[in-house]
């Protein structure tokens, strides 16, 4: 059961270009579904529609959010959907399978106050070379809406600091160029010039944002390293750093610039996906108005 497992995840790798995250999601999904069901079954022809409902009920025991419970489903679902295109059964227990209702949530934005507040945090007491680093990637996820893997996935040659510009990869290793604002900017030759070469212990290493030991900052380093400061700011603490490309979004249109610029900005395959902050701006100006 395991090998069609590796199958699935190396075809959504190599056929459907997953990114390494996605893939890493199935995988976990997956394989917490397998130790559920290996209990009562040795092959997936075994697995019924009535052991899947016992599992997807077994998550609800167990309190799990509906967006999570909803995409451990989409995970099975996918899964027995390749076994069957790939003729490695003959029938889809997932057929009849419904996810759980997802009420639908606006992300959320900070402020422009709460946004000055977080990007000040780093320098506010220190100059040393970890808060010029911090100080340089929160203002560049701000300025630029880069999603954390595209940020963490930087290297050096990635910025033009004369032309105020950062070249990142996105979904499906589409690149994209992204302009920079001056203080963004500034911040980046800060960190560059005194911060990084003082992080730096191989000469080699080509990754733009280091962490202690002269290694690439993985994202779940960057994501306790923001968690610190949403604390030391007093935000509340369901602000993540995604949180800052909600807010680059919705304060670009607020501030007049196209929908279909921020789409591009984003990186955004469909200009529905970049909708959702329309709704976010007319939320903020009913709440003004009612305020």
């Amino acid at each position: 059961m395991q090998r069609q497992i590796d199958r699935f995840l190396t075809y959504l790798m190599v056929e459907q270009k997953c990114t390494e995250n996605t893939t890493s999601a199935y995988h976990n999904d997956l394989m917490q579904f397998l130790a559920f069901i290996s209990r009562r079954v040795h092959s997936w022809e075994q697995v019924t529609e009535e052991m899947l409902q016992d599992y997807v009920h077994s998550l609800g025991q167990r309190r799990y959010a509906t967006s999570t419970v909803a995409r451990k489903v989409a995970a099975i679902k996918s899964f027995f959907h390749f076994m069957l295109n790939k003729g490695f059964l003959e029938d889809d227990p997932t057929a009849t399978l419904d996810s759980p209702r997802i009420e639908k949530r606006l992300p959320k934005v900070l402020s422009p106050q709460e946004v000055e507040a977080l990007l000040e945090a780093p320098t506010r007491r220190t100059s040393g070379p970890k808060a010029l680093r911090d100080k340089a990637f929160l203002e560049l996820l701000y300025a630029s809406g880069m999603r954390v893997s595209e940020l963490v996935a930087l290297d050096v040659d990635d910025v033009s600091l004369e032309e105020g510009t950062v070249r990142c990869k996105g979904k499906g290793g589409k690149e994209r160029i992204l302009p920079l604002p001056q203080r963004a900017t500034d911040a980046l030759r800060a960190y560059l010039e005194r911060g990084r070469p003082v992080l730096l212990r191989d000469e080699d290493e080509r990754a733009l944002f280091l962490n202690h030991r002269g290694k690439r900052l993985t994202r779940q380093g960057l994501w306790l390293i923001i968690k610190g400061y949403v604390k030391a700011v007093g935000l509340d603490a369901d602000v993540t750093p995604h949180t800052l490309r909600h807010s680059f979004a919705t304060h670009l249109l607020n501030g007049g610039i196209d929908l279909h610029r921020v789409q591009r900005l984003l990186g955004h395959a469909n200009i529905s996906t970049t909708q959702i902050y329309n709704e976010i701006r007319e939320g903020t100006r009913d709440e003004a108005v009612s305020g």
